[in-house]
């Protein structure tokens, strides 16, 4: 969100030092002085520093300045990347199959930059046995631990004990068609 700054007449105080439109400094004056200086050069006086003494303000174009801190802002945004939470449960009595199949897909969403919470879910008796789910989790972590790091201990709620695995900052980061982010087109 662009920061609303003071313009023209919504300046306060007597005196403001004022810089020209390439940043040059053109003294300290009287409020007064600096608006009928914005006014000829049909320019709007805009006070950038407010707790400075005196206040410092600068002769700019306010709507262009405001239009290319909007454009900036939305640049900024759409470089970041959101990196969504994805859950994946587990049971302790997992088939070896089921097993892989379930690491293949946490590997697939830690490289599409995506956090993973691993949950092991326990019904009845079976929380009796909560050292098997951690073994599980350790074994989860071991095998991915090319690609993921371990954020935290399992921790035990409930009738679930949870893992969150978070991407390595330097593993290569896939998009939705499979190719790495950094890979080059080639051109047919």
């Amino acid at each position: 969100m662009v920061k609303e700054l003071r313009v023209n007449e919504k300046i306060l105080g007597r005196e403001v030092r004022v810089l020209g439109e390439n940043a040059e400094q053109l003294g300290v004056m009287t409020v007064a002085a600096a608006k009928e200086l914005a006014r000829r050069s049909s320019l709007d006086l805009v006070e950038v520093a407010p707790t400075a003494i005196p206040p410092v303000c600068r002769l700019m174009d306010y709507g262009k300045y405001r239009y290319e801190q909007t454009k900036k802002e939305r640049e900024a945004k759409k470089g970041q990347k959101m990196s969504l939470l994805k859950e994946v449960r587990l049971r302790p009595k997992i088939g070896e199959h089921d097993y892989e199949a379930k690491v293949r897909s946490i590997q697939k969403q830690l490289e599409a930059g995506d956090k993973v919470k691993v949950t092991i879910m326990f019904r009845g008796r079976e929380i009796t046995h909560s050292d098997l789910g951690i073994k599980i989790l350790r074994r989860i972590a071991e095998e991915l631990a090319d690609v993921s790091i371990v954020e935290g201990q399992p921790t035990l709620l409930g009738s679930r004990i949870h893992l969150m695995l978070v991407p390595k900052p330097g593993a290569k980061v896939k998009t939705k068609e499979g190719q790495p982010e950094n890979a080059q087109a080639k051109n047919p």
